[in-house]
């Protein structure tokens, strides 16, 4: 049998205009450039030298007054004669950093962890099941038990029994506080490898997802080099690599007292790195190691690791590198906190966040 093909509703090209279609190649440059407006342009017109993006109708030109017209970028009153963006752009680029990690993510299958307790924020879902001893009676669907019933007893001699019972799944929505750390150590750019973007772009879709999808939960940032120090959302598309060591113990530190002050029940720690911790602030000095891991900086990062399993404050670890000797490391502070850590390459980075973040957020419940 022939088949009908839809083509009049399938676009077969870009239908966007060219300002959404140039926008789009701007805003993922903005996040390479740190925010840097100058930067990015000349990287586009670069590009339109080699790729042809823009035509003899809509050039560049036109692009840069159109991105003022829109309210994307404006003149930088500090800077005479340079430009900057907008929140509409920061707002931009978030998410499309959204859209770009979590749009594709397909559901994962069902949790199995269960909970006694019902909240007010429970969400039905379309999985069910038969009947148990213990399940509330809001969760039972009336219309498929009724049905049941009328199959295996008939019409005529109606009646309904437990075993005719279904009943539709629910999901506990746990309010969850997040801290997301981020290591801003000289090393995420080292080795002609561009490790701070991808860290970027995870912390803007996350902080895109959770306050869109879920705005009763919280998220802290911050970022660790020879010191630790919290960041706005806001400031996340100009986040920039410094001359630093790796102090994350003044991120722990800094993140445990970003979580006493929250007051949801569940807590958890995201520590995004690539190396070993090689600093430590003593008073006012730091005490460095680059070479290897120094018993004295590593010791302190396990005692914390062991502070927050006490608090049940779980850390989650995402290791950007393959060094074995880094793993061990990773695999002894994961011990000690009861954690969990991932191995994982750039492209990965943001689906184990995703996972994890609603993983631990979410619970089935009976």
């Amino acid at each position: 049998m022939k088949g009908f093909q839809f083509t009049k509703f399938v676009p077969t090209e870009d239908t966007r205009s060219d300002f959404e279609r140039l926008l789009d190649i701007f805003t993922q440059l903005l996040t390479y450039t740190s925010g840097d407006v100058e930067e990015a342009l000349d990287w586009m017109n670069q590009l339109d030298q080699e790729y042809g993006l823009t035509n003899d109708e809509y050039g560049m030109g036109n692009f840069i007054e159109d991105l003022y017209k829109n309210g994307y970028i404006q003149d930088n009153p500090n800077k005479p004669g340079k430009m900057k963006i907008t929140a509409k752009s920061e707002r931009s680029i978030r998410k499309q950093s959204l859209d770009e990690i979590f749009g594709t993510l397909k559901k994962s299958g069902r949790g199995d962890h269960g909970s006694r307790n019902a909240g007010i924020g429970d969400e039905p879902t379309a999985d069910k099941r038969s009947y148990q001893f213990g399940d509330s009676l809001d969760q039972i669907d009336m219309t498929d038990s009724l049905r049941n019933a009328q199959i295996q007893h008939g019409i005529d001699s109606f009646r309904m029994t437990e075993n005719d019972l279904e009943v539709r799944e629910k999901q506990h929505k746990s309010q969850m506080s997040t801290v997301l750390m981020i290591d801003i150590s000289h090393s995420m750019i080292l080795y002609g490898e561009d490790r701070i973007t991808p860290a970027k772009k995870v912390a803007m879709a996350l902080s895109e997802l959770i306050t869109t999808r879920y705005p009763k939960d919280t998220l802290d940032i911050l970022v660790f080099g020879n010191d630790a120090w919290q960041i706005q959302i806001k400031d996340l598309p100009y986040l920039q690599v410094g001359p630093y060591h790796t102090n994350t113990v003044a991120g722990l530190q800094l993140a445990m007292n970003l979580l006493r002050k929250r007051k949801n029940a569940n807590k958890q720690i995201f520590m995004i790195t690539d190396g070993k911790p090689s600093c430590l602030k003593i008073g006012k000095k730091y005490y460095k190691n680059s070479f290897g891991l120094d018993r004295k900086i590593v010791n302190r990062c396990l005692h914390l690791a062991a502070a927050c399993r006490k608090l049940k404050i779980p850390i989650t670890t995402f290791m950007i590198a393959k060094d074995p000797y880094l793993q061990r490391f990773v695999q002894d502070f994961t011990a000690a906190n009861k954690g969990k850590a991932y191995y994982s390459s750039l492209k990965g980075l943001g689906e184990y966040i995703f996972e994890d973040f609603e993983r631990n957020r979410r619970k089935t419940l009976r």
